[in-house]
């Protein structure tokens, strides 16, 4: 007989790293009654957790942090030139914003150097509380995660609001101890939009410092 996995990590799937609404109190999600949703992943918040990667990280100087990730895990990340230079930046550093946090659930950054270097604020915090619930559960990621429809609407020369979709229907958390991947099945929940704000800081670096995710959102299915 099979064991029946527990329910923090048959729920967890590869971009949940960043699925998490940062509201004030994050009731929105915990109130959830459905298993299934990733945003409510936060409210397993726990006040005597401190973030690991410091906010004093994020102003390491123009040397970027190299982010490695595990062979069994891929993340694409579609509409990367836009031909306009500063959403481009926007664009890229999202993109190492979400890889810099499935390296630290993957262990591939254990130190969560680059989760400090790309957040800031509440992003900040929520990445490294969502982190932390991965190790909880002693679960990792596998498989794929792709982003599409990504679209940046600057507000300012040092303020970005970037909405995009996720499809998260290829990937998978994984047991570290016994390797077993908790495969679900894909759904209409597979599929998240995402709304996210960046800051330029004074190193050049657009940080997320706020993200909130709508989960089965119609404008992102297949």
């Amino acid at each position: 007989m099979n064991r029946r996995r527990p329910t923090l990590l048959a729920a967890l799937t590869l971009t949940a790293a960043a699925a998490l609404t940062l509201s004030a109190c994050g009731s929105d999600d915990s109130s959830s009654s459905d298993k299934d949703e990733i945003a409510g992943a936060d409210t397993g918040s726990n006040p005597s957790a401190s973030p690991s990667p410091s906010a004093s990280s994020t102003t390491a100087g123009s040397g970027r942090p190299e982010i490695k990730l595990p062979s069994d895990l891929k993340l694409v990340f579609e509409d990367t030139e836009t031909g306009d230079p500063v959403k481009d930046a926007v664009l890229a550093d999202n993109a190492e914003r979400m890889r810099a946090v499935d390296a630290a659930i993957a262990g591939t950054d254990p130190k969560g150097e680059a989760v400090g270097f790309y957040n800031t604020g509440k992003a900040l915090e929520a990445a490294v509380s969502w982190v932390a619930q991965f190790e909880k559960a002693n679960a990792t990621l596998t498989g794929e995660a792709r982003y599409f429809d990504r679209k940046v609407n600057l507000k300012g020369e040092t303020s970005a609001v970037l909405t995009f979709c996720a499809d998260e229907s290829k990937g998978f958390s994984k047991d570290k101890k016994t390797g077993e991947v908790a495969k679900t099945p894909v759904t209409k929940n597979s599929y998240v939009l995402y709304n996210t704000r960046l800051d330029k800081n004074a190193d050049g670096v657009w940080q997320t410092s706020q993200i909130i995710s709508t989960r089965g959102a119609d404008q992102c299915q297949p």
